[in-house]
């Protein structure tokens, strides 16, 4: 409580508890819970409620409440509704064969409110659950109805998201001047480390380790909801009802699926043992209350025209569907979510480039324009290529991921078709140029001896550097096994959903065989580039084994759980600052250090000069003796 409760959330001194729905804990109770909200305010101690049920028979029942905080039990009572010098409740007293409802206003009592931590009311996503039993006569638990507690407060903070996209936004502004100050000089390097490549990456690993199927606590969940932006998800109302229209007209199933049932009638309930509903249990303390057994209303009435607006069902989520369900997108729009925003980014990209053209040949009607900017004017349809097959590389690990969910949880044959035909675009794309570098490579080594080509002949560099640019000369085919990496991690993520352990086990195995290549390869020429990576696949691998203890199968402690979740947090956002910080450290190195790529083939050149004027010295060779008496 103390470490969540130092967290640089927003989490200004809250002023209620709430019930977020409910969930009954007992097969075939004999009493049924249809409506229940309930709000409890801590400065007035006042409890507003708001609940409904039916019974099949009339029964006298004693009470049974349990509280439970984080998994540990803090608050256990039992008492008899009819006992009018304890909690007296004649709503139940006894539970009527019928159906009835209840609403009102109660008291807290001071002694009973001041057991309530000040805490509970700030700590972001509170992971707090109450469970009710009636219990009859004869000691047989007759109804049980539970309930998550909320206080308002979340780690879900669009503050948080639009912090990690101004990181993200630097970095490409630093990565787009490195390109342009190259100007497509072989062997010049357009990026700095962090690049917007790996700055995107980092926050990929950060929304794909909210993923997992397993039981995270509520704090660590919605802290990984906050980079979902890198992934291609973006909450949007009305992009969403456009996508269930679509469904509809192709096969889609709408009734539990759709942006309407999302947000109107769902209550997501998270597989951490602490989910449900039911903040009742304080509606104990009678005030103003009116109860209505079938249709006719009983009490004081001077809370009878207050009416809380209808419980949502239940909606059981788990994985990939519970991490993007949060942002209000159902499981079966998730491909055509990722899909739609990839083309407007797409869009904005080509009406950039082609305004970008238009300048330039402006500015070339008064002016001569530098080399790299004539350059650039002259192959701006390859730059608007290049930028695109960028995109792809950036994404394809995701897409992979989103494709393969759609064909195991899309309920759309046109989805399912558009997610076949863009991931064996995307992959040919990626083949494509694959063989393309391969083929040069063993060309320039076949011809020169090695496949120092790649870095020296500029047509060659200009089209395929943004594959290998960061590499060291001898290990330039390194982009393949990071391709491969990336496929892998988005079908072992979305092909093994639902299965907490083996998918965790499988990812744990593929992070840390990267590791293992990172450090015995370090195939990065910049020595920044080299750590940063290495870094960051260190805290991937880590964060992956962290989240183990998440696992339901090996019945961790959800107190265990929380902390795990809150030094994930603090882990992944240290290193996070650390990376916008070194973007513009080594920004300004990047500037002012020559970059290694360009020395060596300045050192190259020089080394050739040297040996032509060895050629031209008199004796040095016979036929340039010949030569120099002739």
């Amino acid at each position: 409580l103390l470490m969540l409760s130092a967290l640089p959330a927003r989490v200004l001194a809250g002023e209620t508890l709430s019930s977020s729905g409910y969930s009954m804990c007992l097969n075939d109770p004999d009493i049924q819970v249809e409506r229940l909200n309930v709000t409890y305010n801590r400065h007035s101690r006042l409890i507003t409620f708001d609940v409904a049920g039916k019974s099949t028979t009339e029964l006298k029942v004693t009470v049974d409440l349990v509280v439970t905080a984080y998994g540990q039990e803090v608050y256990t009572r039992s008492f008899n509704p009819c006992d009018i010098n304890d909690i007296n409740m004649p709503q139940i007293c006894p539970v009527p064969a019928t159906s009835f409802a209840s609403k009102g206003q109660e008291i807290i009592p001071e002694k009973y409110a001041s057991q309530i931590p000040s805490i509970a009311f700030s700590i972001p996503d509170l992971d707090g659950l109450v469970q009710l039993k009636l219990v009859n006569t004869e000691g047989v638990v007759i109804a049980c109805v539970q309930s998550a507690i909320t206080n308002g407060n979340t780690f879900i903070m669009p503050v948080v998201s639009y912090a990690a996209a101004g990181v993200a936004a630097g970095a490409f502004a630093i990565s787009a001047a490195g390109s342009i100050a190259a100007g497509g000089h072989p062997g010049v390097g357009s990026t700095t480390s962090p690049s917007f490549g790996e700055t995107i990456g980092w926050f990929q690993g950060l929304a794909t380790s909210g993923m997992l199927s397993v039981a995270y606590p509520k704090v660590y969940q919605s802290f990984t909801t906050n980079f979902a932006f890198s992934t291609g998800l973006v909450p949007w109302a009305g992009l969403q009802t456009t996508i269930d229209s679509f469904r509809q007209a192709t096969g889609g199933n709408l009734t539990a699926a759709s942006y309407e049932y999302l947000t109107k009638n769902a209550t997501l309930v998270f597989p951490d043992k602490s989910h449900n509903e039911t903040l009742n249990t304080r509606s104990l303390f009678r005030r103003d209350t009116v109860v209505s057994v079938n249709g006719t209303d009983y009490g004081n009435g001077t809370f009878s025209n207050t009416t809380a607006p209808p419980t949502k069902s239940e909606h059981f989520v788990h994985g990939i569907e519970a991490y993007v369900e949060q942002l209000s997108i159902p499981k079966a729009n998730t491909f055509m979510t990722v899909l739609l925003v990839w083309a407007c980014v797409v869009g904005v990209i080509i009406v950039a480039i082609l305004l970008g053209k238009l300048v330039l040949e402006l500015i070339a009607l008064s002016r001569p324009l530098p080399p790299s900017m004539e350059s650039w004017r002259k192959r701006y349809w390859w730059r608007m290529a290049k930028a695109l097959t960028n995109l792809v590389l950036l994404l394809y690990g995701m897409w992979t991921l989103y494709c393969i969910y759609q064909f195991t949880n899309g309920d759309s044959w046109a989805a399912k078709a558009l997610a076949g035909i863009t991931l064996a675009l995307f992959t040919g794309v990626l083949l494509g140029f694959t063989y393309k570098i391969y083929s040069k490579a063993r060309e320039y080594k076949r011809l020169e001896g090695d496949s120092k080509g790649l870095f020296e002949k500029k047509e060659v560099w200009i089209r395929y550097s943004l594959f290998y640019e960061s590499y060291k000369r001898s290990y330039w085919w390194i982009f393949v096994p990071v391709i491969l990496y990336m496929f892998a991690r988005g079908c072992v993520i979305a092909g093994l959903n639902g299965n907490g352990l083996y998918q965790v086990s499988a990812q744990l195995f593929v992070e840390g065989l990267m590791l293992v290549f990172l450090l015995w390869t370090r195939p990065f020429e910049r020595k920044s580039t080299r750590w940063i990576n290495i870094t960051i696949q260190v805290v991937r691998f880590l964060s992956v084994g962290c989240v183990l203890v998440f696992v339901e199968e090996l019945n961790i402690s959800q107190t265990t759980k929380t902390i795990t979740g809150v030094i994930l947090i603090v882990v992944q956002c240290v290193l996070t600052g650390i990376l916008a910080i070194l973007i513009a450290v080594n920004a300004i190195i990047g500037c002012i250090k020559e970059n290694p790529h360009r020395r060596q083939r300045k050192l190259a050149e020089k080394q050739a000069l040297e040996r032509d004027l060895e050629d031209l010295e008199p004796g040095s060779h016979p036929r340039r003796a010949s030569l120099s008496m002739d």
